[in-house]
């Protein structure tokens, strides 16, 4: 993940960009504070829980803040050309889709692994249905394979 080109939005990027300044800036201080906070309270550090758990949060702090430097570092933004043709899925879009069998439509962004969240509406080109998307146009089925078996999906709406 960390040596390949990390897939961006605009928005994207600017919401990690945002994350990591302020993991720099405002949460390295206030961890740093805790571990002398805990270390001014003296005690044996080998028995001071509290310097333990400032440790541990510092330690987890600076991978989180070494893992945004990587993704930002391999960045490749995504290009969303508004001019340009909806006809086929490619990354960056808003896919509109139906399961086979189902009446609701649901909408999904398809975007790079860094940025994903299905919560958000916002998927992986790397998923199983965002592979699966990538390069098909409205009105075609595209299959996705699941445990319990494949789905069968079709693209009603492709928008920018």
């Amino acid at each position: 993940m960390f040596d390949q080109p990390q897939y961006l939005t605009p928005e994207g990027l600017r919401e990690l960009e945002e994350r990591l300044n302020y993991l720099r800036n405002v949460r390295r201080p206030q961890v740093a504070e805790r571990l002398h906070q805990a270390l001014s309270e003296g005690g044996e550090l080998t028995e001071n829980a509290e310097y333990d758990d400032a440790k541990s949060e510092q330690a987890f702090l600076e991978g989180e803040i070494m893992r945004l430097e990587t993704i930002l570092s391999n960045a490749r933004l995504i290009e969303i050309d508004q001019d340009a043709p909806s006809d086929v899925v490619k990354l960056g879009d808003r896919v509109w889709i139906q399961e086979k069998g189902q009446r609701k439509q649901e909408v999904y962004q398809i975007v790079g692994q860094a940025e994903a969240n299905p919560r958000e509406g916002k998927i992986s080109n790397e998923s199983p249905l965002g592979k699966a998307l990538i390069g098909h146009k409205v009105g075609e089925k595209v299959v996705v394979k699941a445990p319990d078996g494949d789905i069968v999906y079709t693209i009603k709406a492709i928008n920018k």
